[in-house]
């Protein structure tokens, strides 16, 4: 039972009751004015939840219309619960990438089970079967006993849920750094599949019509999550676990598969998933977004504690819950149709002209206020921004190469950074091949699942180093979009568009914002020239502990079309003999860089520059050349640099390679430089690949010894290894920390 007495409109105000739920006394003001009276206590609830960055983004709002969201192929941008891209044949992908990062700061496995939860009904609210999970993850260090059981939680937490509703999670990637100790990330994508006919809105038309409560009832879990989201982690967080949902994963197949049934259902009006504020974002956004209002009797809502307040009810964050809007008259037959999947479909309101959602509980209107109010009057600040004076200093520093002895060594201990090591630990958790579309699963640089009865494909990954980001945004926002491109072109696909999970620190903190703007016109410019536009995507702010933010994190989704399976290229080499090529120079850039880290033990200087023009024309020339039959193999030169990736190109393979340097070896072999890739072509397609790719040097061969050499011109030996160890340090790593 709720003990839950609550206050007055007058003791709201005198007490400030409000400041509490995370509303401001401007904002107060702001609720006041609008409604001509003081709110009472749960439509001070409904503006709280409505109002809070996650749900307005009302600090971020700004940054967000510098994307590019429109495109030839764009069905779908930002403003519905996931983006949609024309892929031909009637058909289209769907999809989206959110986070869940404060709850798993403080529940792990519940907070990165309910974050896939929540993905997966954005994707299916818009009529789509979701076809694939990917997951971006960022932990402290592997040192701490906090660390290791956050990492392992939030592992189980993503398995449990992805294996139980048989969608299978198919890439990501994760990070490690001191940044993220008190606050990890936890991002998840969703990609799903639709017929143009069967895309769906979240939209209350209808003046009449019925609105249903469907899936799970509401309990009291997860209240304020929205608020929670929107505020700095402390060392009283631990408070916080109540705005932790809980997840069930049958319950949400059972509710997936009578949705996508229901949207073939001619009475279906609107459907949207209760996600961040639940009933309160679900109902008023879907009112707003057709002009009209909703009312709603809470008594009819079904509840799963006895006493529930009405404030409780609309601030429920209870998972696999969704609303719906149906034709008036055709309320028993949804019910019928729920009824099959053992769940509930039942009508708590109507849809109105007035443009108000009106509350009614125990015979009383608890609430009415203008939808309009609650969605999209929410205030917009302009934040200040100054740039830091570490940024200053940074750029003023020279690029040097650090020092190396032993080069040997030096690749091992990289591929022994938690961040290089092989994530397999990780993944062979997740069930990958659940209905055997997966053509290439984690473990390549983006992750293939075919559409079936076609002979089309779809590309897919996440990407973010927010080393460099942290060094110069603008910059490191231009890599993120970049980097995942060369992933999706890599694997045969040509990149379609983004989704993308702005995490950020306080945006309060002018330092803070400058390094929101800066990153937002770097992904901007460079989704522009890749021709990649923003779909949707989610912000998190906020992401500090005890005051010290994480480094900016925007994480980038990107999905991919492979228009013929034959395409579809993979990051290992294949035959002995074949030529080991290299597309694009080194420079000597290690700001931020895998070795700098492991080296100096912290991060500092300039990050790597970008040439986005350079880095479109590499793309499609190695593309077209995927395209024209003449590539092995393809891998991007990301963390590591050269050396890492020519031993990850021979992983798994029982091959070797003989590779000759021209350039400084230190350079040469583990600059972050960027725009590069490593590719193997067969001796008879030389020709035609030189031809296609400009900018392409042959370094050496594949051989058939196991055995990677690396010799330099001039200074002969470099590199001279058995690739079962260096196989071994790469996969050893994380086992080894975690016990």
């Amino acid at each position: 039972m709720s003990l839950l007495l609550e206050p007055s409109p007058e003791m709201i105000k005198s007490q400030r009751e409000y400041a509490a739920m995370g509303l401001t006394d401007e904002e107060f003001a702001m609720v006041e004015n609008m409604l001509g009276r003081t709110p009472n206590y749960t439509e001070t609830g409904l503006f709280s939840v409505m109002w809070s960055e996650h749900c307005s983004y009302k600090n971020s709002k700004p940054i967000l219309k510098k994307f590019p969201t429109s495109g030839e192929h764009v069905l779908q941008g930002p403003g519905e619960g996931a983006g949609i891209v024309d892929i031909g044949d009637g058909q289209a992908v769907v999809f989206k990438i959110e986070s869940h990062n404060h709850p798993s700061a403080i529940e792990p496995y519940q907070g990165a089970a309910t974050g896939v939860g929540g993905i997966i009904r954005d994707v299916f609210s818009m009529g789509a079967r979701p076809i694939a999970l990917l997951n971006s993850l960022r932990f402290g260090e592997l040192e701490s006993a906090r660390v290791k059981y956050l990492f392992k939680e939030v592992v189980a937490g993503i398995g449990g849920y992805g294996n139980c509703i048989g969608i299978p999670t198919v890439g990501g990637e994760i990070q490690f750094d001191p940044s993220y100790e008190g606050n990890p990330l936890v991002n998840a994508m969703c990609v799903g599949l639709i017929n143009h006919e069967d895309i769906q809105k979240g939209q209350a038309r209808g003046a009449g019509n019925s609105v249903m409560h469907v899936g799970a009832k509401t309990g009291r879990d997860g209240i304020h999550g929205a608020t929670f989201a929107s505020e700095e982690l402390t060392d009283s967080s631990e408070g916080n676990r109540p705005a932790v949902q809980v997840g069930d994963p049958f319950l949400e197949k059972l509710l997936m598969e009578a949705c996508l049934e229901l949207i073939q259902h001619e009475a279906l009006v609107g459907i949207q998933d209760m996600g961040a504020a639940g009933l309160t974002s679900s109902s008023a956004e879907m009112a707003c977004k057709a002009g009209m209002g909703i009312e709603m009797n809470l008594d009819l809502v079904p509840q799963r504690e006895p006493g529930m307040t009405a404030y409780e009810m609309m601030l429920s964050e209870s998972q696999e819950r969704m609303l719906i809007v149906v034709k008036k008259g055709s309320e028993q037959e949804i019910a019928t149709l729920f009824s099959k999947y053992d769940l509930e479909a039942v009508a708590v309101g109507f849809v109105t002209e007035e443009k108000m959602l009106k509350l009614t509980h125990k015979g009383e209107v608890v609430a009415n206020v203008p939808v309009d109010a609650l969605v999209e009057e929410a205030p917009v600040y302009y934040k200040p921004s100054t740039e830091p004076q570490y940024f200053r200093d940074f750029k003023g520093m020279e690029n040097v190469a650090p020092m190396v002895d032993d080069y040997k060594e030096t690749l091992v201990g990289l591929l022994s950074q938690p961040t290089i090591a092989s994530k397999e630990w990780v993944y062979n958790q997740f069930d990958t091949m659940v209905r055997t579309n997966t053509v290439v699963p984690p473990g390549s640089d983006a992750a293939v699942v075919r559409i079936r009865e076609t002979n089309k494909a779809l590309a897919m990954t996440t990407d973010c180093n927010a080393r460099y980001l942290h060094l110069d945004p603008e910059v490191g926002g231009k890599i993120a979009v970049a980097e995942a491109a060369r992933n999706i072109v890599c694997s045969g696909a040509e990149p379609l568009a983004v989704t993308d999970n702005l995490n950020f620190g306080n945006p309060e903190k002018p330092e803070i914002f400058w390094q929101i703007e800066k990153a937002a016109d770097g992904i901007s410019e460079a989704c522009k020239v890749l021709s990649t536009p923003v779909i949707g995507g989610n912000v998190s702010l906020y992401n500090e502990t005890n005051g010290e933010a994480i480094y900016p994190t925007p994480v980038i989704g990107m999905v991919g079309l492979i228009k013929d399976l034959t395409h579809i290229t993979t990051q290992e080499f294949k035959n002995s003999g074949d030529l080991i090529y290299v597309i694009g120079d080194a420079k000597t850039e290690f700001g931020g860089s895998e070795l700098q880290k492991m080296t100096e033990g912290k991060i500092f200087g300039k990050s790597p520059s970008i040439n986005l023009e350079l880095e479109k024309l590499r793309q499609q020339q190695l593309l077209r050349a995927i395209q024209k039959g003449c590539v092995a193999s393809a891998h991007d030169l990301s963390e590591g640099g050269l050396a890492v990736a020519l031993s990850e190109s021979l992983f798994g393979t029982n091959l070797g390679a003989r590779i000759i340097v021209h350039m400084e070896a230190v350079t040469e072999l583990f600059s972050e430089t960027q725009s590069r890739f490593v590719v193997s072509v067969a001796p008879e397609q030389r020709d035609v690949f030189e031809r296609i790719v400009q900018d392409a040097r042959c370094i050496g061969t594949v051989t058939n010894n196991n055995h990677l050499t690396i010799s330099h011109e001039q200074d002969g030996l470099l590199i001279e290894t058995s690739v079962p160890t260096l196989e071994q340090a790469w996969k050893g790593a994380i086992p080894c920390l975690l016990n």
